[in-house]
C-alpha cells in the first residue's frame, strides 16, 4: 500500500529535516570520529535499508492491518515523534550534534525532557519510525522498519553512554540510575 500525498509530504519534510541536521550539526571536535565509532553511518545505512524494505513490503497483498484509520494514526505518531525529537534538540542548543561528541566545557543536561529520559531525541526518532510502520498499514513493513532501526539506535545509545560516562563520570552514573533511556518509567 502506498502513502497518500499528505503523508508523502510529511515524510519528505521529516527526511529533509534529518538531512539538514546531518549537514549543519556535525561536531567540529577532532575526536568526534573516534567517539562515534561509525554509529552515525551505521544508523543511516540501517534506516535506509529498513525503510526501503518496509516500503517494498507494504505493496504486497499480504500482511495488511485491515480497515481502520491506520495511515492517519501513523502520520500523527510521526508528527509527535518529530516534535519530541526537535524539542530535545532545541533544549540542548549548541550541545546537540549528530555525531557522538562531547564539547570542551559541555555540561550534562538533566532538565526538561532530559529529567524524564536520557535520550529523548532518539525516543522521538523511534516514535516517528513506529508511526511510519503504522502508516504503511502492513505488519511486515512495521517489523522491517521498527526492529532493525531500534537495534541500530540501541547500539548508538551504548556508544553514546560510554562517551558520556567517560566525560561526566559519577555525575552521569547517578543521572543514569535516576532516569530511563528511552521510555519514561519503562526503559
Amino acid at each position: 500500500m502506498s502513502l497518500s500525498l499528505p503523508s508523502v509530504i510529511l515524510v519528505a519534510v521529516w527526511v529533509a529535516s534529518e538531512i539538514g541536521l546531518g549537514i549543519t550539526r556535525r561536531s567540529k571536535s577532532a575526536g568526534a570520529d573516534s567517539l562515534d565509532r561509525s554509529s552515525l553511518r551505521l544508523l543511516w545505512i540501517v534506516i535506509t535499508l529498513s525503510v526501503t524494505a518496509g516500503m517494498m513490503l507494504s505493496g504486497r497483498g499480504w500482511g495488511g492491518f485491515g480497515p481502520g484509520p491506520w495511515e492517519a494514526t501513523g502520520a500523527g505518531i510521526i508528527v509527535a515523534g518529530i516534535a519530541l525529537r526537535w524539542w530535545a534538540i532545541l533544549s540542548l542548543k549548541q550541545a546537540f550534534t549528530v555525531d557522538v561528541a562531547i564539547a570542551q566545557g559541555q555540561q550534562l543536561n538533566r532538565s526538561g525532557l532530559y529529567s524524564v529520559v536520557r535520550h529523548p531525541s532518539y525516543s522521538g526518532s523511534l516514535l516517528s519510525f513506529l508511526g511510519l510502520g503504522i502508516a504503511l498499514r502492513n505488519w511486515a513493513s512495521l517489523v522491517a522498519i521498527v526492529v532493525p532501526i531500534t537495534a541500530a539506535f540501541l547500539y548508538r545509545i551504548a556508544i553514546e553512554e560510554r562517551a558520556l560516562s567517560a566525560a561526566f563520570g559519577d555525575a552521569y552514573a547517578d543521572y543514569a540510575r535516576r532516569t530511563r533511556r528511552l521510555v519514561p518509567y519503562l526503559y
